[in-house]
């Protein structure tokens, strides 16, 4: 019996600390990723693309903001941001944070908390939730006081020279290299209209795909069209890991195994790159990742 208790102790005592770690450690660990992607137009010279995603942003979130506003200094030729920005309405604080980045070429879409703030869950249902789940926009009927002032958002980011990719195409280029870019509004909540953008690659150009949350009737379309890369968020890398087995959870259809960073997409005739963000934050009602720190990921992508 004291044996049994003893044992028990032990397991209890160790759930506990991991809890700790999760709530109040990993989530402040900021980690930089670093990819490399061969999808540029033969003798392109080389770009830094700085990849941010779910930012997830409330107004306490001092040492956050430091570290993004620091990405700064890394000199970027191009920001990519896949929404989620937003937890709270502070998007003045968003602006703020990404205030050095802003005067980089740059292309961003929104995902549901850029709309909507959070609400209370219980935490467990994150990890329990079925990862094909998805959720239409008028599901809740939410009420007024849970929208989010995303349009001053992004009006800045817009007014600093970011395409707006939300169901819309743009062009860029450079280092002389011409980039045609697409994406979606986010089909996490069935904002997506893929038609709006479709079409094939163009072949002298670097084709690049944005879509917060990556759905696999989205990867297959961006592949079918011949995209070099697709850039995604919204998973939060599973969040909470095990060491050895990986993320619990996606929280879309994707596989455990591209729940983050670079992977590929196949389908017949063609193979698109992509890279899925573990994101910078996450719910203030589920605020713990383990085994899976908050990161951005700064792709060089070099000649195919």
């Amino acid at each position: 019996m004291k044996r049994s208790l003893g044992a028990a102790g032990l397991l209890l005592g160790a759930g506990s600390a991991c809890f700790a770690y999760g709530a109040l450690v990993e989530p402040r660990r900021f980690h930089l990723r670093h990819a490399v992607a061969h999808c540029l137009p033969p003798g392109s010279p080389e770009l830094r693309v700085l990849h941010i995603s779910d930012l997830h942003l409330t107004a306490n979130q001092r040492h956050k903001m430091d570290w993004v506003s620091s990405l700064a200094r890394l000199q970027p030729d191009l920001v990519i941001n896949t929404g989620d920005n937003l937890s709270a309405p502070v998007p003045h604080k968003v602006v703020e944070t990404l205030s050095g980045l802003l005067g980089v070429p740059g292309a961003f879409v929104f995902g549901s908390n850029d709309y909507l703030a959070p609400v209370f869950r219980n935490p467990l249902r994150y990890l329990v939730a079925s990862s094909n789940a998805h959720h239409t926009a008028d599901e809740e009927a939410p009420p007024p006081e849970r929208e989010l002032p995303w349009r001053p958002m992004r009006d800045a980011f817009v007014d600093a020279g970011w395409l707006d990719l939300n169901n819309a195409r743009g062009e860029l280029e450079i280092k002389g290299v011409p980039i045609r870019l697409r994406g979606v509004n986010d089909p996490h909540i069935e904002l997506d209209d893929y038609p709006a953008v479709a079409g094939r690659r163009d072949p002298e150009a670097l084709e690049l795909a944005l879509c917060h949350a990556p759905y696999q009737r989205l990867l297959d379309a961006l592949t079918d069209d011949r995209v070099d890369l697709i850039f995604s968020g919204h998973t939060h890398g599973g969040q909470v890991c095990i060491p050895g087995f990986g993320a619990i959870i996606t929280n879309c259809d994707i596989d455990r195994d591209r729940v983050k960073g670079l992977s590929t997409h196949t389908r017949p005739g063609w193979t698109s790159l992509l890279h899925v963000s573990a994101g910078l934050g996450m719910s203030p009602f589920a605020p713990y990742r383990f085994a899976c720190p908050p990161e951005a990921t700064l792709l060089t992508l070099v000649p195919r």
